[in-house]
């Protein structure tokens, strides 16, 4: 068997896993762009169509552990002849985001092309083993700031591979869906590949989402208009405003634009389980005077994202209900970094959209990501027979950071462990 990490040891996002059996069976787990640093565009090398054509010669199936765009990225330059999967409900919401992607002149083309590509995938199942060739796959549902998000379980020339995708334990659910893994992964798991995106950051205790939810609803009891820059398709976060604002003895109006409800439709529809089966907000679209009444009597929580469409709705919003900006609160739920003018990520347009205003703002936020002490209970809880490999992170080394009282070796660089030959790209 052969293990090639074509990217992510020492990277965040741009995830390709290979996987290759001794009978020359291929596949990858996830297949992502690389991410944008601040206002950069995100440059691949397989943005080049000879690159990709070489990276996936020979692979007959793609795994995608979840929907977001360092893990699948490049469906469309996916020959019909490779099979591609991702889970049932992370297709519809990519499906979603890619339709919204048509009504932008510069991102049409491609989305139309995702699009097309996006009907010939398989939807894999949880928990629900699978035959490739000789390598069998076996999803395993994860708690992430993506929902529908999973683990691979693989399979191969008689070895065990634990792929974790990305994970944490600090989501609804999140403690439920790790102990199930914990217990699934109680047989042999020889190489365990993880994410670890926290490693490098000296980050504080994570909140759980529901403290996230806990800290809102003081925020909305002090302020009664309120705009939130969160991701549209973290269903967790979603439901900590949903849940902020609705669990209080309130009309407070929850407000979001017609894609934003489109998959706060979806996750509602598709999740039958608290926290997500009663969230909801009313279409800002057709938002006339007797509704504009009701959030200035009532208030409102308004989902906003940075976009000059959404600088419209703020305005219009502050000059029809004659709202003085000191009253309101813009929470900022994303990772702090954007907005930080010393991080390499820093977006200084994001930074002036959230300061366009003399209002009071809020950071409140908590990583999609395992913490540290997460890293430690997987690696310890799997306790390898042979190897681990963090991937998903910056630098490398810093595993050492974590109390691992696993003997395997941290897989770093190309080698080759019994019969399963590593290689480090």
């Amino acid at each position: 068997m052969k293990i090639t990490i074509h990217r992510g040891i020492d990277q965040i996002g741009g995830c390709i896993t290979e996987i290759e059996s001794s009978k020359g069976t291929k596949l990858l787990i996830d297949l992502g762009h690389n991410l944008p640093d601040g206002e950069s565009v995100a440059h691949d090398l397989y943005d080049e169509k000879s690159n990709i054509e070489t990276l996936l010669d020979g692979v007959s199936h793609i795994f995608y552990s979840h929907y977001h765009s360092d893990h699948i990225g490049f469906e469309s330059k996916v020959p019909d002849k490779i099979q591609q999967h991702i889970g049932s409900l992370s297709l519809k919401m990519i499906r979603n985001l890619r339709e919204h992607m048509t009504y932008a002149d510069s991102l049409k083309e491609e989305a139309y092309k995702s699009l097309s590509a996006l009907e010939r995938f398989d939807e894999y199942e949880s928990n629900k083993r699978k035959v490739y060739g000789d390598i069998a796959i076996t999803p395993l549902p994860v708690s992430h700031s993506a929902i529908d998000a999973h683990m691979f379980f693989i399979e191969c020339d008689g070895k065990t591979i634990l792929h974790t995708g990305d994970f944490r334990d600090n989501g609804y659910n999140g403690k439920e869906m790790f102990e199930e893994i914990k217990s699934y992964i109680s047989q042999s798991i020889d190489i365990l590949i993880t994410e670890g995106t926290l490693l490098s950051r000296n980050n504080p205790k994570m909140i759980t989402e529901y403290q996230l939810k806990e800290k809102v609803e003081k925020l909305l009891n002090k302020y009664k208009y309120a705009f939130v820059l969160c991701s549209s398709m973290d269903a967790d976060r979603l439901c900590s405003f949903f849940k902020a604002s609705h669990d209080r003895d309130t009309k407070r109006r929850i407000i979001a634009d017609s894609y934003q409800v489109k998959q706060i439709i979806t996750i509602k529809k598709n999740i039958h389980k608290k926290p997500y089966k009663d969230i909801f907000a009313y279409p800002y679209e057709r938002y006339r005077n007797n509704e504009f009444n009701l959030m200035k009597e009532n208030g409102f929580l308004m989902f906003v994202r940075h976009s000059g469409t959404f600088e419209k709705y703020i305005d219009n919003t502050i000059k029809t209900l004659n709202i003085n900006p000191k009253d309101i609160v813009f929470i900022y739920s994303k990772f702090s970094g954007y907005i930080n003018k010393n991080h390499k990520a820093y977006n200084s347009s994001l930074y002036k959209f959230i300061n366009r205003y003399n209002w009071n703002i809020e950071q409140l936020h908590t990583s999609g990501h395992a913490s540290k002490e997460a890293l430690t209970e997987i690696c310890n809880t799997t306790n390898p027979n042979y190897a681990i490999i963090p991937i998903h992170k910056e630098g490398k080394g810093n595993m050492s950071l974590l109390e691992l009282k696993t003997h395997c070796s941290i897989i770093e660089e190309t080698t080759k462990i019994k019969d399963i030959e590593i290689i480090i790209k």
